[in-house]
């Protein structure tokens, strides 16, 4: 079932699933907590209290804001986690993944780990070796197209490039609903800014997180053309031993849509390892 937190400029929807340690799930931009939904049994059925979140902007949260960076993107993941009891492990995919970063950063004391799924954490360039690489230039010309032009199907065919090689058995299904939502104005409004956003607040707060981070990359991920030199980078960035990089072969920017039976035993084995359930 749906519920909705008032937080300043409109209301945040999420939904709450389970009983024990708090998961909470934060989705990339043009999408929606229903990106989640094949990995939610996994981590239900280890004892987890899972909360699936809507971004500012996306699935059923409210569309009129006037930030769209990933600084206010972690205020809002804070505020629901404050509402639920926390403390929480935070997972977040893409943008999510720099809030995430944000969030750990700004309260420690509300997040025990952190899980970052293909994050935009860093500042990006493009240059000539973006451009050469076919699988990098197809995702970004889509991608750029579809938040310069508003263009659902320039999204959809950048989702295509993104989930490399066989489909999901639910593709049909997910690509419809982010169809559906991106072809109401306001949701693509939403896209438009997160995608104008840069994470240069996320990088800057990667030294100041204190908690154990999990950082999660598709081998073959559109968006960068050497992943796990990127993966590694933000661990890097982070206080020496805190985080850890685990490789998805095979999978794009969505590895735990993707690939959730791959993605969870590495999600639950991090959190094991780091905050044992005794």
């Amino acid at each position: 079932m749906t519920e909705h937190l008032t937080v300043d400029e409109g209301t945040i929807a999420y939904e709450v699933e389970g009983s024990g340690p708090l998961i909470v799930l934060a989705h990339g931009m043009g999408d929606s907590r229903a990106a989640y939904r094949p990995l939610v049994p996994y981590l239900l059925e280890a004892g987890y209290r899972v909360a699936s979140v809507d971004l500012r902007g996306s699935g059923e949260s409210s569309t009129e804001w006037s930030d769209w960076s990933r600084t206010a993107i972690a205020g809002d993941l804070l505020a629901v986690i404050r509402h639920l009891g926390g403390p929480a492990v935070l997972v977040g995919h893409s943008i999510s993944g720099g809030a995430a970063t944000i969030a750990a950063a700004r309260e420690s004391d509300l997040i025990t780990a952190v899980v970052e799924v293909a994050p935009f954490t860093r500042e990006q360039s493009f240059g000539p070796a973006q451009l050469r690489d076919r699988r990098v230039r197809r995702g970004m010309l889509r991608l750029l197209g579809a938040v310069a032009l508003g263009s659902v199907p320039l999204w959809r065919s950048y989702l295509d490039v993104a989930y490399p090689g066989p489909k999901p058995g639910h593709w049909a299904q997910r690509i419809d609903r982010v169809d559906a939502l991106l072809r109401e104005p306001a949701r693509m409004k939403a896209l438009k800014g997160m995608g104008m956003t840069t994470p240069t607040d996320a990088g800057a707060r990667l030294g100041d997180v204190r908690r154990p981070v999990l950082v999660l990359m598709g081998t073959l991920d559109p968006d960068w053309v050497d992943p796990q030199a990127e993966g590694q980078a933000v661990v890097d960035a982070l206080p020496t031993g805190l985080g850890r990089l685990e490789m998805i072969e095979g999978a794009g920017h969505y590895p735990h849509d993707q690939y959730p039976e791959r993605v969870a035993p590495l999600m639950l084995s991090f959190l094991e390892s780091v905050a044992p359930r005794g």
